[in-house]
């Protein structure tokens, strides 16, 4: 190692987390920055303590994007929530190019393995849901297509991540089921948009899974809110794929719970369409970069078993849920 190269890693060892998230979101004296969404990258959220800050997956392994702009002094978001709502991808593909071309950013490049997940987004605005989404899942579940989108929310006290573990609240609730879910996250404000411009305000996608308590949500009359928003029941993750690089409409789908498959779909069979949902939602609410939009699970969710087969979550159970082209969340129950 150089003794350029030593001089730059004890400085950016230095520095503290607090300071070093600073040291990148603060706005620059310059010119004002370009604004607008990320392209062509797969991001993330990654944890250190109660920390959390944005990286990028690449072919050399995981950017720490505040540790690069520290080393080459560049302006960049220090977190997925600073990028989205601030609209701040052009700094950051800039920050990409950067250290994919100079052989001094190894430092500043993590082996996965070594990376603690957060949720893919930690600070949304809303968190806007969609029930009954899928035809054949209606069917399962024995309701009527609905003619225009269910709509019910979480809280940001719901959002947990990749590889995290998630307390079932057995005191409270016994019926506990998974529902894997294509997860829209908007990049510009839409309000009043139509479906021809709504996938425009789309800065990626992500895989959910909408954890649900069944005997809290229909047992005590249609409680939708506390069956589905109980703490770290909105796993997220473990990347964000920005939109431009793939269609919603046409992903592969599954779950399985202790290995086996217990979803296997397509959002092929959405009852309306992530342009619908967002287009539909901006009629009534003004979406805002950063809020997340769950699209609706397929078939499959143990509600729809027969009585005598229903199986519900419980501790010690491990969950994986996967989308085509967006990666496989992971996460256990205890």
């Amino acid at each position: 190692m150089s003794k350029k190269t030593q001089r730059i890693s004890a400085r950016t060892s230095r520095r503290d987390s607090h300071r070093a998230v600073l040291s990148v979101s603060q706005p620059d004296n310059g010119p004002e920055r370009a604004r607008g969404m990320a392209r062509g990258l797969t991001l993330l959220t990654m944890r250190r303590g109660r920390e959390f800050r944005l990286g990028v997956k690449t072919k050399k392994g995981i950017l720490d994007v505040i540790n690069a702009a520290a080393l080459f002094n560049m302006y960049a978001p220090g977190t997925m929530d600073d990028l989205l709502q601030n609209e701040d991808g052009p700094s950051l593909n800039a920050l990409v190019d950067k250290a994919m071309h100079t052989s001094e950013s190894n430092l500043v490049f993590i082996e996965e393995r070594f990376v603690s997940y957060g949720p893919v987004v930690t600070r949304p605005g809303k968190i806007l849901c969609v029930g009954l989404n899928y035809r054949r899942h209606a069917s399962e579940v024995h309701l009527p297509i609905p003619h225009h989108p269910v709509l019910f929310s979480k809280f940001n006290s719901s959002l947990s991540g990749h590889n995290q573990s998630v307390k079932l609240p057995v005191g409270l609730a016994q019926k506990f089921d998974y529902e894997a879910e294509l997860v829209i996250v908007m990049g510009r404000k839409a309000q009043h948009v139509s479906e021809q411009d709504a996938l425009s305000c789309v800065a990626g996608y992500c895989v959910g899974n909408d954890l649900s308590a069944r005997d809290l949500q229909f047992d005590r009359g249609g409680q939708w809110l506390i069956g589905k928003t109980l703490d770290d029941f909105a796993p997220l993750g473990p990347y964000l794929v920005t939109a431009e690089q793939l269609n919603p409409d046409q992903l592969k789908i599954e779950c399985q719970v202790n290995g086996e498959v217990r979803q296997r779909s397509s959002t092929d069979d959405f009852i309306f369409s992530c342009a619908q949902v967002v287009s539909y939602i901006s009629q009534h609410i003004t979406l805002q970069p950063g809020d997340i939009i769950f699209t609706g699970t397929p078939e499959g969710v143990i509600l729809g078993y027969p009585p005598d087969k229903q199986v519900w979550l419980k501790p010690g159970d491990q969950i994986a849920c996967s989308i085509e082209s967006l990666g496989e969340l992971k996460f256990e129950l205890v």
